[in-house]
């Protein structure tokens, strides 16, 4: 029933299904099986694959909370067959927890009271609605605690209240009226002005509920969540109450005035709040989903950033008072040495800085000058284009966002144990310089600074989305298995934290790898793991040279065989574009092996262990502008997208402050989604459009 439910919702047949869930159920990863077993899956993309994957674990836990509600009620004796068979073909979960809800053990209520004291008979007479005296009737259940008719009637409209608030058709129908017709309004908190000042723009603010963007839901709750504004949602409550005398105000006698009272009471007392819990909650999730996928796509975005490779880069650190700390890392990222230079106030020392930067340049063959973009960023940058160097070194402003983060982690302390957090930070930004990635996997997401309302959403479902987004980059890429940090290596398919700890451990002792099986040798990592894994890694100098391709070890005997069906050998097929396409993939089709893979495999063969992320660009801010004050409108400007929202980009403009483009800034034309024109780290021209220097806002447009 579950793939069935999947592949309606979907549109991906039950088979392909059925057939990625056993792969699932197996402990193959994602990546693993997107890449490795088309022919099981119908080719589906990871995409793909991880929508079955969430929705068959919400489903199992619908099927486990199904047969939690059968136990409870079949304990309290009420279980009958038509209640059972009604309950085991619900796949809904609201309409699951309103048939438990009259079952479901409860606190003591007002309508539990009431039937205590003998009253259920007579609140059942009057919802039939033919009793003309209701007052007369009542006098019959008067007793030493009933002692007059009011009380009675009032226990009796306590009951059909709550039949009211648990009747399926009821919680229906106001759920309806709550996500089609809700307003969700909010209010300053009195003697709270000062301290909501950001929030201003929802002191006195309503709008319908289903076109609340996410990133605007998200602000309000997180006010609300501070104590700063009072949030309410709700619709029109005459509409609500008229919907619900619909379904239970049968006539128009004494007994239906009664029947009336009660179903307000209903709406008023339990339904409405117990409805808003729930329909908040549920915009609530899909505006946390909506930001998730947003941090989610840009993590990706910065992640698969273009690398500059294996250069020697001199890394900048800028600052003022504390001097500029200077690094030299070696090809492989290693550091080579440090110190502190002075060019800027107070010291002034720019002569001496000059000359260290030449040496520098000099001693350790730089290719590349990494300059970080926080205080003092467009100052060290001037300094360096003004030098001359003997040869042609390239110089990047590379974003510092989580560096900090970093250098102060355990993971910096254990990599530069004799060092301070300003070296570890100069090192990070040079790395990022040469491979985003494989820095990038060290630093919790979050502080990466490319997220929207990342501290408001489930941080449960947040940390499962970014490693997951992770992981597809890092396997995407794939691994250098004799180069990778441990961290790199955590997020190949199949490894984790303690393999990855136990390959470094290896390497170190045994010294590089030189083939993919020596894996096999590294402790606890067994025959699964190595299915796993060994795809994404990848070796250099290896003698078998599929070793450094994404052709699966258990695909090295095809193409293998291909070489030897043409009398060459397999470094002459990688080699040798003519006798690639002499390769008749039908001759080496099998019962395990499709069309799908060998594509794949003759692809690989073609560049083997190339790296999909494209080339590093030049970049340079308007010379013209250093600070905020400096802009007018008007100007176009040079400046690279360093956020992506759902309501616009940021963008740096080389002013310490990045400037907004709005959503309707955008292009020419209506946009839906701001991904659909701008990417990360994207150079973009803009024109600024407003400046507010006292609240350090930068509007800025990309029209025309």
């Amino acid at each position: 029933m579950i793939i069935d439910i999947i592949s309606r919702e979907t549109g991906i047949s039950a088979g392909q299904i059925r057939n990625t869930i056993e792969l699932l159920s197996q402990g193959a990863t994602i990546p693993f099986i997107s890449r490795y077993r088309k022919e099981v899956t119908g080719s589906l993309d990871e995409v793909q694959i991880a929508t079955i994957k969430e929705r068959n674990d919400k489903l199992l836990e619908l099927e486990a909370r199904r047969e939690t509600i059968l136990k409870t009620i079949e304990e309290q004796g009420q279980l009958t067959d038509e209640l059972k068979a009604r309950i085991q073909t619900i796949w809904d979960a609201n309409e699951l927890e309103d048939i438990y809800l009259p079952y479901k053990p409860k606190r003591k209520t007002r309508a539990t009271k009431a039937k205590e004291l003998g009253l259920e008979p007579l609140a059942g007479i009057l919802f039939k609605q033919n009793e003309r005296d209701p007052e007369g009737r009542a006098t019959a259940f008067l007793n030493d605690v009933v002692s007059d008719t009011a009380a009675a009637l009032q226990g009796a409209r306590d009951i059909i209240a709550e039949w009211v608030n648990e009747d399926i058709r009821a919680r229906e129908a106001i759920r309806n009226l709550f996500q089609k017709d809700a307003i969700i309004s909010s209010i300053l908190v009195k003697g709270k002005e000062e301290e909501a000042a950001k929030y201003r723009d929802y002191f006195d603010f309503s709008e319908p509920l289903r076109r609340c963007p996410s990133h605007r839901l998200l602000a309000i709750r997180r006010g609300e969540k501070e104590g700063l504004l009072k949030v309410n949602v709700a619709p029109d409550q005459d509409r609500a109450l008229e919907i619900l005398d619909r379904l239970f105000v049968k006539g128009n006698n004494a007994s239906s005035q009664q029947v009336a009272e009660a179903v307000e009471d209903a709406y008023k007392r339990l339904l409405s709040s117990s409805i808003e819990n729930e329909v908040s909650a549920f915009f609530r999730e899909k505006a946390e989903d909506e930001a998730i996928k947003v941090f989610a796509a840009n993590l990706r975005q910065l992640l698969l950033a273009p690398p500059l490779g294996q250069k020697r880069v001199l890394a900048i650190d800028p600052g003022y008072r504390t001097g500029c700390k200077v690094v030299c890392l070696d090809a492989q990222g290693k550091l080579l040495h440090n110190e502190t230079i002075y060019p800027h106030p107070p010291q002034n020392d720019t002569k001496q800085a000059y000359k260290k930067i030449d040496t520098l340049v000099e001693s350790y063959r730089i290719d590349a000058i990494a300059i970080g973009n926080g205080t003092a960023s467009r100052e060290t940058e001037a300094f360096i284009r003004n030098m001359r160097f003997k040869k042609d070194v390239l110089v990047f402003v590379v974003s510092e966002d989580g560096a900090s983060v970093y250098s102060a982690s355990k993971t910096a302390r254990d990599e530069f144990p004799d060092y301070d957090v300003t070296v570890r930070g100069a090192v990070s930004i040079g790395r990022r310089l040469m491979d985003p990635l494989a820095e990038l996997v060290k630093i919790d997401p979050k502080s990466i600074g490319v997220g929207q309302y990342q501290h408001d959403v489930d941080q449960t479902k947040l940390k499962a989305a970014l490693d997951m987004e992770v992981e597809s980059c890092v396997n995407s890429v794939g691994v250098e298995l004799n180069t990778a940090s441990k961290h790199l290596l955590t997020y190949v398919s199949g490894l984790g934290p303690q393999l990855a700890q136990n390959i470094v451990d290896y390497r170190e002792e045994h010294g590089p790898f030189s083939s993919r099986k020596e894996l096999l040798k590294v402790q606890r990592l067994g025959a699964k793991a190595y299915e796993l894994s060994a795809g994404f890694l990848r070796i250099r100098e290896a003698a078998n040279p599929l070793d450094n391709s994404a052709v699966h070890p258990e695909s090295y005997h095809i193409v293998e065989q291909m070489a030897k069906d043409l009398g060459c050998t397999v470094a002459d097929l990688i080699s040798n574009a003519d006798l690639r396409r002499k390769i008749n993939l039908k001759r080496y089709v099998s019962d395990k092996v499709g069309m799908p893979t060998l594509n794949d495999i003759v692809a690989e063969l073609e560049k083997p262990g190339r790296d999909p992320r494209s080339v590093i660009k030049f970049f340079e801010f308007s010379p013209d502008v250093r600070t905020i004050d400096d802009l007018r409108p008007g100007m176009r400007l040079p400046g690279i997208v360093t956020n992506i929202t759902n309501f616009g980009a940021f963008v740096d403009i080389g002013v310490k402050q990045d400037g907004l483009v709005h959503i309707s800034q955008l292009a020419d034309r209506f946009v839906s989604n701001p991904n659909e024109v701008v990417k990360l780290h994207q150079h973009v021209e803009v024109k600024v459009l407003d400046v507010d220097v006292a609240r350090r806002r930068i509007q800025l447009s990309m029209k025309d």
